[in-house]
């Protein structure tokens, strides 16, 4: 006779299921991203090799094409970098212990403001933050790809801003990072989050994409959340929230 799975008994076996699917997942974009470095590596080399020992056999716009090879290529590998550190967000161990969370922030400002010397910005954080029971290798590479998203979509104003706000309620803890940067239009949020998808091109801004993708995957391993809101050409406030 055949037993009827209790409620618990199926949302263990969904779970089970979600697991298994999820380290597949991992497992196919690390394979992916780490056995398509050796042919985009010997694009890279034949591109330039070629660009050295033939540009003055070359016109302008073969010269031309060959850049067009090499930046491409470039471009590429960054993509896989991005697509490596998702899968080991994924993959990796949670090291818990208490950190203060006014260290990693300092860390990562200090990080960003060496990335973009030339742009200046007004930073503001509360004079006192909280020690957090967490992994400080997520949680740093979460507020980092934050910040950096702040300081890079904030160039090219005078007046450029971020600021850290914190917010406490029960077991949850808020951090609200505010710029007044480019911005997105409300409709556009669902799509952030998601590998390489850009809302401004890259002649505007650098990059690939995967900022915000890493940031929310650090975040969900930790326990937490990101939400989203934005103006265009006002700016764009990120809610991180976080156990406490």
């Amino acid at each position: 006779m055949t037993t009827t799975p209790t409620p618990e008994e199926r949302i263990a076996a969904l779970e089970s299921q979600v697991a298994a699917l999820e380290r597949e997942l991992q497992d196919f974009t690390y394979t992916v991203s780490h056995d398509l470095r050796a042919p985009l590596r010997h694009i890279v080399s034949f591109a330039k090799l070629v660009q050295m020992e033939s540009a003055d056999q070359l016109d302008a716009e073969a010269q031309g094409f060959l850049g067009n090879v090499v930046d491409s290529a470039a471009l590429m590998g960054r993509m896989l970098d991005g697509l490596l550190a998702i899968s080991r967000v994924g993959a990796q161990e949670l090291q818990w212990q208490d950190m203060a969370l006014a260290e990693v922030v300092q860390s990562c400002v200090q990080t960003v403001q060496g990335r973009y010397p030339q742009h200046t910005v007004q930073w503001q954080a509360p004079a006192h933050l909280p020690v957090l029971r967490t992994d400080p290798a997520l949680l740093q590479q979460a507020v980092l790809a934050l910040l950096d998203n702040a300081w890079k979509f904030t160039g090219g104003k005078a007046d450029a801003a971020v600021t850290l706000a914190l917010e406490q309620a029960d077991a949850r803890l808020r951090l609200r990072l505010q710029d007044n940067g480019a911005g997105f239009a409300t409709q556009q949020v669902e799509r952030l989050g998601l590998p390489f998808v850009r809302l401004h091109s890259a002649s505007q801004f650098d990059g690939v994409g995967l900022g915000l993708a890493l940031a929310r995957k650090c975040v969900q391993r930790l326990g937490g959340r990101l939400q989203l809101e934005a103006t265009p050409a006002q700016g764009c406030c990120v809610t991180l929230e976080l156990p406490h």
